[in-house]
């Protein structure tokens, strides 16, 4: 990746093309797990969400073997596809880009009140 890529996002955006192009192969049931998947993935990537592009990856290699192994959806991902994703990037500590702002924010007005006394 040359800086060029990095600063315009166009690394990843080749990348989510080349995802939902994998995505467009599966079956009906499939491609709409993957589109909650990626939805429910979003929410805890960074600013510019770089570090979910392996998680992405693997979750759609996931269900690209599972497809071809005959399985079901449910059989993979279980009931709570939400549940899954939040599995997948940590769980209960995973914190979402709104939780980032937050503590960004509580931090800079805390540093601001603090200089005021």
């Amino acid at each position: 990746m040359n800086f060029f890529e990095k600063i315009t996002g166009s690394d990843m955006t080749k990348e989510m093309k080349s995802f939902q192009a994998r995505a467009k192969v599966l079956p009906a049931e499939y491609q709409a797990a993957w589109g909650e998947m990626t939805n429910n993935l979003w929410i805890h990537g960074d600013f510019t969400g770089r570090n979910l592009m392996p998680i992405l990856d693997s979750a759609l290699e996931l269900l690209e073997v599972a497809s071809a192994d005959g399985q079901s959806v449910e059989e993979v991902l279980g009931d709570d596809i939400e549940g899954f994703c939040a599995a997948l990037v940590g769980d209960d500590g995973a914190k979402t880009y709104r939780d980032k702002w937050r503590d960004q924010l509580n931090k800079n007005v805390a540093k601001k009140l603090g200089g005021l006394k």
